[in-house]
């Protein structure tokens, strides 16, 4: 029995640790410009893959294949969710190519890449909201905050700059890691480290939003009273007492809010402006 010669032209290409963070940078930078209702940023996914899939797929038929395979229905979050998918579909594909080439049985289906990318899509997402969103970008914010107060363009510049610049490094950490370790990156994110890190930054964006609330939200007492002859002035006994209580009231009232009635933003500063206004009417604030 004679051996099937394969050809040589045919064989995928190495892909590298350079290939992959390329691969993540075209997605990073062409995120949110091919979005469509359809596919939803599937485009972008393609987009960012297709160096790799050309030196994979050296033919035409296969390389059509892998493109309609990428171009399925996506939607994650910009550096959790595509730094590990776009290193994980690059494992992937490069395991595909390689089975196509040598004739093998196809391990790596079509549908189990999807699948792997819609079970971890929705997932990554939402950590990653939650973490860089709600917390990461906060941090930032906070600390620019008296750059800007006085005026300085650093106020301004230092949270978009080093957001931005985190966004990128944490995604080309996450896509060279899932590329490494393969359909085994959801490990990763299970890890006590990625794990500790979370519940981590999430206590400290919470501490961050407390300063914040702290510091610059600006609720004070104008009411005035006299007992026996000695005037009280209620904005002093309150800073004697429990400093920045009516701040605080604030924040824990328009939370409050936002518990009972979900986060119906207008409706809840329309029902704070109301209450100061008429607070202010009565002379207490």
């Amino acid at each position: 029995m004679t051996e099937r010669v394969l050809d040589k032209n045919l064989a995928p290409e190495e892909i590298t640790k350079k290939d992959v963070t390329k691969t993540y940078l075209r997605w990073h930078f062409a995120n949110e410009i091919p979005h469509s209702f359809e596919r939803y940023l599937a485009p972008s996914l393609l987009y960012a893959m297709m160096p790799i899939l050309k030196k994979l797929y050296k033919n035409d038929d296969d390389l059509r294949a892998a493109y309609k395979r990428q171009l399925l229905f996506f939607n994650t979050q910009l550096s959790w969710g595509g730094g590990v998918i776009t290193g994980l579909m690059s494992s992937m594909e490069q395991q595909r190519a390689q089975e196509e080439y040598e004739n093998k049985e196809i391990l790596m289906q079509d549908d189990l890449m999807y699948n792997t990318k819609a079970g971890l899509m929705g997932a990554l997402a939402g950590i990653g909201d939650a973490i860089d969103s709600g917390t990461v970008q906060y941090i930032f914010i906070a600390i620019a905050v008296p750059w800007a107060q006085q005026g300085s363009a650093l106020g301004a510049l230092f949270p978009f700059v080093c957001f931005a610049l985190y966004q990128v490094l944490l995604g080309v950490f996450f896509a060279r890691q899932a590329f490494s370790m393969g359909r085994n990156a959801t490990g990763l994110m299970q890890s006590a480290g990625i794990q500790t890190a979370i519940e981590t930054l999430s206590v400290l964006g919470l501490f961050m939003m407390g300063v914040l609330a702290g510091n610059y939200v600006k609720v004070t007492s104008t009411l005035k009273f006299s007992i026996s002859g000695r005037e009280f002035v209620l904005q002093e006994l309150l800073d004697q007492i429990v400093p920045g209580i009516l701040p605080l009231v604030v924040v824990m009232g328009v939370y409050w809010f936002y518990n009972k009635k979900g986060l119906k933003v207008t409706q809840a500063l329309l029902w704070l402006t109301g209450i100061l206004i008429i607070l202010a009417g009565l002379g207490i604030l």
